[in-house]
């Protein structure tokens, strides 16, 4: 066996995904790398074995000395056999397997404790002991466990099976317990706790560990990628669901057949449609895979269109939380008329597509999206597809009106409206959290106003509106900014792109409510998103800064605010993030060295210094934008 080839054993007790983590990476490789095949195609004796019963002989009629013997010749002939023009030899069950196989067999059969049985199988595989420990060492040997529990990990193996023999329920158990008395005396290199993983993100933990060992393996499996996978009958709008997609979300749309057809080709698949459906959708996971790999940009794929049941299913078991599956369900009548070749045309389609099972993945969708009404319903609900892989769900922490560091007034206004809204049985609102300089400890009487966002669904309005107008006399001169968001609106992102902020610091905690509904889970855009609808608001308060400059008087206090809120956008995209108003000016003043030090604070008092400040302001922002080319 040359030097350059890179030998790896993958071990595992039964149903740990050994075989199928094999043939994944061995098609994913080509041609540089080999299967090694099963044992029992290096003796010649396993026919007798089948022939008469594989459970038969080993655990009853077979001379424990004779299984032993078959086993070790087995794996000893694998280990000699060259894999030849290739850089990776792949085999489903390394050297240690050997021993721990033996060992929980003869534990069965002889009713021996595991320490009795591993000296008992120590002393069967002496004759071939230099032998083994030779073969051992050219195998990079990685284990894939279950659990680190043995018991769990044998409840595991057992709950795969169809029916179980107590004799085989036994002989589980002392696999098991060996192979954690393996892992304990480091026999190999790598262990992977599959621990009911998902078949891709156990194949991308393997080829991590591989990579450095062999290049020819790729780094990883689908790394960060997520796949939205449409399905639905004829014309039911999945095409207009995926272009959509892509312009709004930034997907990259894959047609199915082309990913099958492909990789069919690449593995010498004559014709993918007659292989059972678990192995197509192997086929359809390398595609992705070779698109994700030669596409790395793109981390957000949709898969168009699902017509299988049974490969649905399996993409499922395959991508686990990857894999969002949505079947656009739409009106028969509706789909008959959009149909370009006419009502037959589609009544022909959907009698294939109900063949495969299109129907019925509606069953196990993640989502079903009704495309009967309007363009604008369908794609607030693909906004919420789009958005639950982005926008990681979190139950936000609370904090006690007291902490905020508040005037008495503002405590007092605040506890009643919480005590008006969330002490009865079914509270009015989801969420309230006090948002702005109220939330950072800067408020300034006079200058602040009081910012309350709340969750509230929109039945709840005429009530809250009543608890509110109860109480706040309690509030004086101070101005209530008082926002109500649905948790649908926040869940499709339909918020502007001040209150996509709000959720961002709520999400990453640096903003904490001060009452949440039991269980109430709210989205949490990523910061990269927030940055990016920043944008809006820069545009918005561009408008607005000549608005009020245009006014002659303009009003102070606004021009200040909104001169700030600009100036946070600048600064945002310099990677640098100021909430406060006066940090933000008094931060990008320092930076552009453009005019006095001081001109932030003479801002606040001074109308031409607030001008003064607007103009650079704005000037910056206006800087950003290309020149205007003249008309011809």
């Amino acid at each position: 066996m040359g030097d350059n080839i890179v030998t790896v054993a993958l071990s595992g007790a039964d149903n740990t995904g050994k075989t199928k983590q094999l043939g994944i990476l061995a098609r994913r490789v080509g041609s540089a790398a080999r299967l090694a095949g099963p044992l029992d195609a290096y003796d010649a004796r396993w026919a007798a074995v089948k022939e008469l019963g594989m459970g038969i002989w080993w655990f009853e009629s077979g001379m424990v000395k004779e299984v032993a013997d078959v086993l070790a010749s087995s794996y000893l002939e694998r280990s000699r056999c060259p894999g030849r023009e290739v850089s990776l030899r792949l085999m489903d069950r390394g050297l240690p397997m050997l021993e721990a196989s033996l060992a929980a067999t003869v534990a069965v059969r002889e009713h021996l404790t595991p320490e009795q049985a591993a000296d008992r199988a120590r002393v069967l595989l002496e004759p071939y002991a230099e032998d083994l420990k030779a073969a051992e060492s050219r195998e990079r040997g990685i284990l894939l466990l279950h659990d680190q529990d043995p018991e769990v990990g044998t409840a595991c193996a057992l709950s795969h099976e169809k029916s179980v023999t107590p004799t085989y329920a036994d002989y589980q158990r002392q696999l098991h317990l060996q192979i954690h008395r393996l892992v304990a005396e480091d026999r190999f290199a790598d262990v992977i706790v599959v621990n009911g993983r998902p078949v891709a993100a156990v194949q991308d933990d393997l080829r991590h560990r591989l990579h450095p060992h062999s290049p020819s393996v790729p780094a990883g499996c689908l790394p960060g990628v997520s796949v939205v996978a449409l399905g639905g009958m004829s014309e039911s709008g999945k095409s207009t669901a995926g272009e959509y997609l892509r312009t709004r979300h930034g997907y990259a749309r894959l047609k199915i057949g082309y990913l099958i057809d492909d990789a069919a080709h690449r593995a010498g698949v004559a014709d993918p449609y007659a292989i059972a459906p678990v192995v197509r959708a192997e086929l359809l996971l390398d595609g992705l895979d070779r698109y994700a790999a030669a596409h790395h940009f793109h981390t957000r794929l949709t898969l168009e269109s699902l017509h299988e049941f049974e490969v649905t299913a399996e993409l499922r078991r395959v991508l686990g939380s990857q894999l969002s599956v949505a079947y656009v369900q739409t009106d028969a009548g509706l789909r008959a008329r959009r149909g370009t070749a006419g009502p037959r045309d589609v009544a022909v389609r959907d009698v294939v597509k109900a063949s495969r099972g299109a129907e019925g993945i509606r069953t196990i969708a993640d989502a079903v999206v009704d495309n009967n009404g309007s363009r604008l319903a369908l794609e607030r609900r693909l906004d919420r597809i789009a958005l639950d892989s982005a926008w990681p769900a979190i139950a936000p922490a609370t904090t006690p009106v007291n902490m905020l560091g508040l005037p008495v007034a503002l405590e007092t206004f605040l506890t009643a409206l919480l005590e008006r809204t969330t002490s009865r049985r079914e509270p009015l609102i989801d969420l309230l959290a006090v948002t702005g300089s109220g939330a950072r400890g800067k408020y300034q009487h006079g200058w602040s106003d009081l910012d309350l966002l709340v969750i509230a669904e929109p039945d709840r309005t005429t009530e809250l509106h009543q608890a509110v107008t109860g109480i706040q006399n309690e509030l004086g001169e101070v101005k209530l900014g008082l926002t109500v968001l649905s948790q649908a609106e926040c869940l499709a992102g339909a918020v502007t792109s001040r209150l996509l902020h709000v959720l961002t610091l709520l999400g990453d905690g640096s903003l904490l409510p001060l009452w949440t509904r039991p269980g109430l889970t709210i989205p949490a855009p990523p910061h990269a998103d927030d940055v990016a609808a920043s944008l809006e608001a820069g545009v918005q308060s561009a408008v607005e800064i000549r608005r009020q400059l245009l006014k002659g008087t303009p009003d102070l206090r606004a021009l200040y605010k909104v001169t700030a809120l600009l100036a946070k956008v600048l600064l945002r995209f310099e990677d640098i993030e100021q909430s406060g108003d006066d940090n933000a000016l008094s931060v990008f003043v320092q930076r552009a060295s453009e005019a006095a030090s001081d001109l932030p604070v003479k801002a606040r008092t001074d109308r031409a210094a607030a001008q003064e400040l607007a103009q650079l302001v704005l000037s910056h922002w206006l800087n950003t934008m290309p020149a205007a080319t003249a008309a011809a």
